[in-house]
């Protein structure tokens, strides 16, 4: 083989080497991006929901505290009925934001802590539906002093420990948190 021959020849296995080469670099570059665009998204699925977990608990929250200081007003002898009425618009105006909160969730998911969301705004629902007709029945009566009332709503602040507690749970075990 002379030597033209054996030039030509080298420049060809280092054009096919390099382009080899730049292949194997490309489909490495595509493969470390894909990875890390699965990451980021990943990522901000996570922060998003962390974010509607942490509204829904909070605005559960302010629902119930919100049914609480109408039932405190209603057992309070002396209250007034605008004091009752002041106490069940602040509860009625939490409503909004904590159904806004669920249907977060149900979008974020997953399923299960949905579910869990779901279960919540049922048993808060229990809860909102005994305040709403213990104010109701105290209107009419004059006072709060309406002990099956009470007792309805009790049952309901009961029934309603353990769809929050499960809700948590749910939204611990979805966010790796769980221990």
């Amino acid at each position: 083989m002379d030597s033209g021959i054996a030039a030509v020849v080298g420049a060809a296995i280092g054009m096919l080497g390099g382009a080899g080469g730049g292949w194997l670099t490309v489909v490495g570059q595509a493969r470390q991006q894909e990875r890390q665009r699965r990451f980021d998204q990943q990522h901000r699925l996570e922060e998003v929901r962390r974010e509607a977990y942490s509204a829904c608990i909070s605005t559960s929250k302010q629902v119930s505290a919100g049914w609480w200081r109408l039932a405190a007003q209603l057992r309070t002898d002396g209250s007034t009925p605008d004091q009752w009425e002041a106490a069940a618009s602040d509860a009625h105006a939490a409503w909004a934001p904590f159904s806004t909160a669920v249907a977060s969730v149900t979008v974020v998911g997953p399923g299960p802590v949905a579910d869990a969301a779901e279960a919540l705004r049922r048993a808060l629902y229990e809860l909102d539906q005994a305040a709403v007709a213990w104010h109701e029945a105290a209107r009419e009566a004059g006072h709060g002093n309406l002990t099956d009332f009470d007792d309805r709503y009790m049952a309901a602040v009961t029934g309603k420990r353990e769809p929050g507690r499960l809700f948590q749970q749910a939204a611990r075990v979805a966010l790796n948190t769980e221990t």
